[in-house]
């Protein structure tokens, strides 16, 4: 029986097939941007998964793609769907679908197919444009047809990669490494806007767009002459567009907000490594002949290097040659050459163990997202499995080498947003060079832990030179961070914060008042005695000496492991239910009933956080929570202490009336800046503290969330 059996196995066995698709065009896609245009692409999915994904051709309502691709098949007894979909930011639009019964195809034989796009039933719209294909069918056994080619075309992948993603395999798909990566970048410097319309109330506030990126300025109030003073930055991609859309936008409250006029500029004329200063009028949507005032802004163009994505066998910091050439690019003697250029960072996305379940079936298809600033890279999907090994080598330019590298790992969910498996936040300063660390993942405010852990392998070169100064210059901003929501428990944890800051603070002055009020005779004897020397012989540079002996006397005490810059998070109790607050408000009418207020509690809770923030940020400088900021911190004092002593501070102070004066002068289109400010934003606090610190698996709650658990 069991010859019989193998014998009628050998005599059929399972044919595999082999799906070429080369999709060529669309033809009169439907709009779905307020533009009259669309940025359409095209997925191709079966068995409700998505195997491949086009490039973006952004307001092209035409689009040709000429993109190839192969998939191997067991089964003709399915559908391939075709979804086309208008890339936004947020949501994508949908723009049509069609499908193809895969049993209806003949072998070795090319098929032009013009697939008409059927809606969405509950759309109005009957013609929503015609996508292209050639289609060919052959079997892999060896029988097929040896002469059959596609005609000339650009190439965006290969069966054998395009096959690894769908088996799982280490191999990166080529279309998806080349569409992440970018060959330059755009610094656009906001400076003010011109003859805007100037009727007392509101504020304004630009936007600026390149493909999928998008900045919006902070909100000024309105008038004639507006000041940002906003310095941002755009990657540029290969294949992407070259035209940068400008939005004026005027906002009253937080509910009403209304265009006031629009502009372009095409990059593609802006020559390389040299910055323009250009001036555009706004124009009205509506009307584009009529003005509604112009924005002025700086644009520069500058080549990139460093971003790559790679296999884990080849990761570029192990060839000897370009390491080698990276070592000399960031070594002392350079550090005054290309300032903004602060470091490298290469990444080994190994693997990750234990996610969540987050399908049905008790499976998982995870992807690794990294973002560092506002440059973002991912991994391929591998399908159906909670331990993933994706082996794959992400490297990234440093423009700050206080920026958090973010590792968050996604669900793949088909045309829906993926979900949310885990994420965590690591401080580029806190990286153990060639070391492989599996991280505890969190959730997403990075406030607790979630199931499941990542594995990496990272390295960090960069000069220190070059990183003190940028230090002291403005931190880059997120794109389009979502508007601040009130919350209960957030308002309660920032005054709980900010009643600890209080409280240490009135400490300090009632142990000043105790001196002043003989408490006790030795420290009051002792402190009238420095009081009576310091101010007999004070001179000014025995002000950042002080601050110099206090950065001393705290990193002793640290050392000696007396005192420890953990022990303030012990106590510090995070908010993981916000959701439930939004649905408590829903039920009440909550929201309606606070609606007149609820700018000015949110406008008070952001105050205290930025108390909290500054006060924190001071104390964690001075207690070495950051050593490299807290030694730059000493390096700054020491200089200053050198030049105070030997140059009078009449001609310091003088020096610094005339930079103040004539600083305009000298700069028309300087950005204002604190360098102390700036220097503080790169102290963590302590709840980024909390976000960046590695998850111990004995970890047990705090003393303050078991006491609330009690009660």
């Amino acid at each position: 029986m069991v010859e019989e059996g193998g014998e009628a196995t050998s005599a059929q066995p399972q044919k595999g097939y082999l799906l070429s698709i080369n999709l060529k065009e669309g033809r009169n896609l439907v709009i779905r941007d307020r533009s009259g245009t669309s940025d359409p692409y095209v997925k191709f999915k079966m068995e409700g998964k998505t195997f491949y994904k086009s490039k973006v051709m952004y307001k092209n309502l035409n689009p040709v793609w000429n993109e190839s691709f192969s998939l191997p098949l067991r089964c003709l007894e399915q559908k391939l769907y075709i979804k086309v979909y208008d890339r936004d930011l947020t949501m994508d639009d949908f723009m049509g679908s069609a499908s193809v019964l895969l049993s209806e195809l003949e072998l070795d034989r090319f098929v032009l197919v013009d697939l008409s796009l059927e809606s969405d039933p509950n759309s109005l719209e009957d013609d929503m444009g015609v996508i292209v294909l050639d289609v060919c069918l052959a079997l892999r056994d060896g029988e097929s047809k040896k002469n059959l080619r596609w005609p000339p075309r650009r190439k965006r992948g290969s069966m054998r990669k395009k096959s690894n993603i769908v088996q799982s395999s280490p191999g990166l798909a080529e279309t998806l490494r080349k569409s992440q990566l970018w060959s330059g970048v755009v610094s656009i410097t906001l400076v003010e806007g011109q003859d805007m319309l100037d009727d007392g109330t509101g504020e304004v506030f630009i936007r600026f767009r390149l493909g999928d990126q998008k900045y919006k300025s902070k909100n000024v109030c309105r008038r004639a002459k507006p000041q940002w003073r906003e310095k941002f930055d755009f990657n540029q991609f290969q294949d992407g567009t070259v035209m940068l859309e400008i939005e004026a936008w005027a906002k009253e409250g937080r509910k009403w907000e209304e265009i006031i006029g629009t502009c372009d500029l095409d990059l593609s004329m802006e020559p390389v490594n040299e910055t323009r200063p250009h001036t555009r009028v706004l124009r009205d949507r509506n009307n584009p002949g009529e003005s509604r005032g112009k924005v002025v802004f700086l644009v520069s163009l500058a080549p990139c290097t460093g971003v790559s994505i790679g296999d884990l066998c080849d990761p570029p910091l192990e060839e000897p040659a370009e390491r080698t050439q990276i070592l000399e690019r960031y070594c002392l003697k350079n550090s005054l050459k290309n300032l903004k250029d602060v470091g490298f960072l290469q990444v080994k996305v190994i693997k990750a163990t234990d996610l969540l379940a987050a399908d049905l079936i008790g499976k998982s298809d995870p992807f690794c997202m990294l973002e560092l600033g506002n440059d973002r890279l991912q991994t391929h999907t591998i399908y159906k499995n909670l331990n993933p090994e994706w082996n794959t080598v992400f490297t990234f330019p440093i423009k700050d080498i206080h920026d958090v590298l973010e590792v968050t790992i996604f669900d793949e969910d088909g045309d829906k947003p993926p979900d949310f498996l885990g994420k965590v936040a690591i401080s580029l300063l806190s990286v153990q060079n060639n070391q492989q660390i599996s991280y505890m993942l969190k959730n997403k405010d990075l406030g607790g832990p979630t199931k499941g852990n990542v594995v990496l392998e990272m390295e960090v070169i960069f000069n220190p030179v070059r990183a003190s100064i940028r230090t002291f210059k403005p931190k880059e901003m997120k794109f389009m961070e979502d508007n601040p929501k009130f919350s209960k428990k957030i308002l309660a944890r920032n005054v709980y914060r900010v009643r600890k800051i209080t409280r240490a603070v009135l400490h300090t002055i009632q142990y000043i008042k105790s001196c002043f009020q003989w408490e006790s005779s030795q420290r009051s004897l002792i402190a009238f005695l420095i009081f009576v020397l310091t101010v007999w012989h004070w001179e000014l540079y025995m002000l950042p000496l002080f601050l110099l002996l206090l950065f001393a006397w705290n990193y002793f005490q640290i050392a000696a492991g007396k005192v420890s810059h953990t022990h303030d998070l012990d106590n510090m109790d995070w908010c993981e239910d916000d959701d439930e607050d939004e649905k408590e408000s829903e039920k009440r009418g909550l929201m309606e009933k606070i609606h007149m207020v609820q700018d000015i509690v949110i406008t008070v809770q952001n105050l205290l956080e930025e108390i909290a923030c500054f006060g924190e940020r001071i104390k964690n400088t001075f207690n070495w929570s950051v050593p490299f900021l807290s030694g730059l911190a000493c390096l700054v004092l020491t200089v200053a202490t050198i030049i105070v002593y030997f140059i009078p501070l009449r001609y310091i102070v003088l020096l610094w009336g005339i930079n103040k004066f004539t600083k305009k002068l000298r700069k028309p289109y300087a950005i204002d800046n604190n360098e102390i400010l700036d220097f503080l934003r790169r102290v963590p606090s302590d709840i980024q503290k909390v976000q960046y610190a590695e998850l111990k698996p004995s970890a047990s709650q705090s003393p303050l969330r078991k006491k609330r658990g009690a009660m």
